[in-house]
């Protein structure tokens, strides 16, 4: 695999870890956007650092990047909050596995913009998407409980908001290098994140002694992992990281199992490979790069 390879399996696993984290944090009363934006924050923090250490060709003075990257930074606040949403109103596995559907939205979207073509491929995968997330949410069944309708629409508004998240970041890539995009849409989501979330726990939070909790998060989740992903990105053939994105929702649904004492039925367990198949071989055909939650396909 090497260690291009090796970075990738870092970064996704730094992301399923990161709803695992979300999760311990909310169980401790913590607030959904609150835990959002100081993943966002640190984030922040790190990819300035980044930007720092490599400055050259940032493209800093075009104001295109900074429009592109205002998109995407809309992008990825939506997809941090809903996605933390999600989490509080059913289980990190849940969430995590519907996280993967989000290629799903990407192909909407780039055949409603004429960006891709539809193929009969693409339609049955989706469709089969659709079959795994009706089993693994049991929706179907009023009197299974665990997953609510919030639940449910909270994270497919993260994956929608990952597509935007990707168009920005594409459409933002050739003005300027991907630690000065990270920079701007971070900046972005900490002004977005900040408004909603509760004040007093926004304060509270510098204070807590659920700090490591929340750096960990903010530099596993959103700092070193995004770094990590588009350096072994560089290096690493689009097949096999299509492959390797899967260990971030393997990771978040241990996590949630072992850690946060979840538990899945049978249809559920059977509804989330389905989709963790169909994606990863959907990605695979299209030559596509990792439909990793946090990150765009490039």
């Amino acid at each position: 695999m090497g260690v291009s390879g090796l970075f990738v399996v870092l970064a996704a696993l730094f992301w399923g870890l990161s709803g695992g984290i979300g999760g311990i944090l909310m169980g401790d009363g913590w607030d959904a956007f609150v835990v959002s934006f100081y993943r966002g924050a640190i984030g922040l923090l790190c990819v300035l650092v980044w930007l720092m250490l490599r400055p050259r060709g940032s493209g800093l003075a075009n104001p295109k990047l900074w429009f592109w990257s205002a998109i995407a930074g809309i992008g990825v606040a939506g997809n941090f909050a809903f996605y933390f949403v999600s989490i509080g109103q059913g289980s990190v596995a849940v969430a995590a596995t519907l996280m993967y559907c989000a290629p799903v939205f990407v192909y909407l979207v780039s055949f409603a913009l004429k960006l891709e073509s539809p193929t009969a491929v693409k339609w049955i995968a989706m469709a089969l998407v659709m079959v795994g997330v009706v089993l693994l949410t049991q929706i179907y069944d009023v009197s299974a409980g665990g997953v609510t309708a919030l639940g449910v629409g909270a994270v497919l508004l993260s994956g929608l908001s990952y597509a935007i998240f990707i168009f920005g970041f594409k459409y933002a890539a050739p003005h300027g290098s991907p630690q000065a995009i990270l920079v701007i849409a971070f900046t972005v989501l900490a002004l977005i994140l900040i408004l909603p979330g509760d004040a007093d726990q926004t304060v509270a939070a510098l204070s807590t002694p659920d700090w490591p909790l929340f750096v960990a998060l903010g530099v596993l989740g959103a700092g070193l992992s995004f770094v990590l992903y588009i350096i072994g990105l560089n290096h690493t053939a689009p097949a096999v990281a299509s492959i390797i994105a899967m260990v971030e929702p393997v990771t978040a649904s241990l996590f949630g199992v072992v850690v946060l004492h979840e538990s899945l039925a049978g249809m559920q367990i059977a509804g989330m490979a389905l989709i963790l198949l169909t994606v990863t071989a959907l990605s695979v055909h299209s030559n596509a790069r990792p439909p990793a939650p946090h990150l765009p396909t490039r």
